[in-house]
């Protein structure tokens, strides 16, 4: 391969981020459907309980001030494939029809930089019934510039002062994805560190994502008095990154920083951030830091600064909260930028009970465990982990072929709660390129429970979602669901469907006679 000389570029100019954006532009919400871009983590069920009940908690809040008119504008940033907006307006629906309480109107606006991506939310049918009702809302929003909100489903623009209520804003996986700055604390001083990009040649004509994986990067340090000047923004926590750090790489975030900023302008009462990434709010975690690592999935990620973000919204006024425990895959942070914000009692219960007490990163260490382990496990044990997960779907097509080899000894209650609980996770699911294997595996295990009319049902929706289920063994089973279920007519074309696809299917034809002895 040949390749250009290295070119320096300060770091938040460098042409890898460039790379990243053209490859959301030409992967659209693929980016996260072929298993490139991390997305499990961050939309399961249970992450999306925590956030709706400390949405929840913050509407009670608004409420017991009386504010109960305007709406409240839920703002995600980076919606991805769209899974954790619906999964959070769900379960604030169901909170809010179970407490059946008054509060003020909100929507849920998901945002992304790709346009193709907001379009692909408009259009995807999970989202339908949200749009009727008014609940939800697309806008595309790049972070690194825009000041307003142009919502594609009303067809109105959020511009600054228009909100009245606090946003509420929604970041995971966001932070350490977008541009960010970075410098070097040594000696007592600040130098910024360039990036030197040895791309390959453009004449390989690569798309971004191999352009991603073939560079080979290196830095150079030159002082940057500029951060220390008394008119720069965040000189207080240079100031402090001077005094404690030393032989430290940091990633500044300056434009996450701005960002919060301009979306705050939106709205005259102040905003909430919950956030989920992998980053460090513990100034001691950025002490001796080694230059960045970039983490390539088909795009890259780095690790979110949320210690810069945590100390310049305190100094701003703001109540912050992350666990007190040490995180291992995913830092979960909830930040009020509002007046008297601890007057919001209800907000700061939620994240204490749905992410402190236990939380999105204690789940998923569990279910790394658990996934490993699945082979061992009783059904006592695997249905109350999936109820604990949400009725996770990513859970039962882990888990349905061991569940099936447990059938055999399985009370009626725990078949019982099998059947309820792939209702609760079938409501829920957010349609992706899998619901044809998953219908079909929901099929199968009623089936094996003589559970055949929802068998049926299921069965039939992975035919249609999957022409690929249109195979002896899937007709045969729905015939006998049909034979069970006393459906003569569709008995018997299910049979002869079967028959077609194999002629000597010994099953078939001793069902298609015992209709001709009748």
């Amino acid at each position: 391969m040949t390749s250009n000389e290295s070119q320096r570029f300060r770091y938040s100019e460098a042409p890898v981020w460039d790379w990243q954006r053209a490859y959301y532009e030409q992967k659209g919400l693929q980016a996260w459907t072929e298993n490139q871009v991390p997305q499990y983590i961050t939309s399961n069920p249970l992450i999306a309980t925590a956030y709706a009940e400390i949405i929840f908690g913050f509407l009670q809040d608004l409420s017991n001030k009386g504010k109960i008119s305007e709406t409240v504008t839920i703002l995600e940033l980076g919606a991805g494939v769209g899974r954790l907006a619906h999964q959070v307006l769900l379960k604030l629906l169901e909170l809010k029809e179970f407490a059946g309480i008054q509060l003020p109107p909100f929507r849920y606006v998901m945002t992304d930089l790709v346009a193709e991506n907001v379009l692909g939310w408009q259009e995807h049918p999970s989202m339908q019934s949200f749009i009727q009702q008014g609940i939800v809302d697309f806008a595309r929003f790049d972070a690194v510039a825009d000041t307003e909100l142009n919502l594609v489903v009303a067809g109105t623009v959020i511009r600054p002062g228009d909100l009245k209520q606090p946003l509420l804003l929604i970041a995971n996986y966001f932070f350490d994805s977008i541009p960010q700055e970075l410098i070097y604390i040594g000696d007592g001083e600040i130098y910024e560190c360039d990036l030197l990009v040895q791309s390959p040649d453009r004449r390989l004509d690569l798309d971004p994502a191999e352009m991603l994986k073939n560079m080979t990067l290196s830095y150079e340090y030159r002082r940057a008095p500029e951060y220390s000047a008394d008119n720069y923004p965040y000189q207080e926590l240079i100031t402090l990154y001077k005094e404690e750090l030393e032989d430290s790489h940091i990633l500044f975030p300056a434009i996450g920083l701005s960002c919060l900023e301009r979306l705050n302008k939106l709205s005259q009462s102040g905003y909430v951030l919950i956030t989920a990434d992998k980053g460090d709010h513990r100034l001691d975690n950025w002490k001796f830091a080694e230059p960045p690592e970039f983490v390539l999935h088909g795009s890259f990620s780095l690790t979110a600064n949320y210690h810069a973000i945590q100390y310049v919204l305190e100094q701003q006024g703001a109540h912050t909260r992350f666990t007190t425990h040490h995180y291992k895959d995913l830092n979960v942070g909830c930040m009020l930028m509002v007046d008297e914000p601890i007057s919001y009692v209800n907000t700061r219960l939620a994240y204490h009970r749905f992410v402190e007490r236990f939380g999105p990163d204690d789940f998923f260490s569990m279910k790394q465990w658990v996934d490993s382990r699945i082979e061992s496990m009783e059904l006592k044990h695997i249905l109350p982990f999936w109820r604990l997960g949400g009725y996770d779907a990513e859970f039962l097509i882990h888990s349905a072929t061991h569940i099936s080899g447990l059938l055999p000894d399985a009370s009626d209650e725990e078949m019982l709660d099998i059947q309820s609980g792939i209702h609760t996770m079938w409501s829920s699911y957010y349609v992706m390129e899998q619901q044809g294997g998953l219908a079909f595996l929901a099929g199968q295990l009623l089936y094996e429970m003589y559970m055949y009319e929802d068998a049926k049902r299921f069965l039939e929706i992975s035919l249609v979602a999957d022409p690929s289920n249109h195979n002896p063994a899937v007709l045969y089973d729905l015939a006998v669901c049909c034979y069970e279920l006393e459906l003569e007519e569709e008995t018997l074309s299910y049979t002869h469907k079967v028959l077609a696809l194999e002629p000597d299917h010994e099953e078939a034809v001793a069902l298609l006679q015992s209709f001709e002895l009748i």
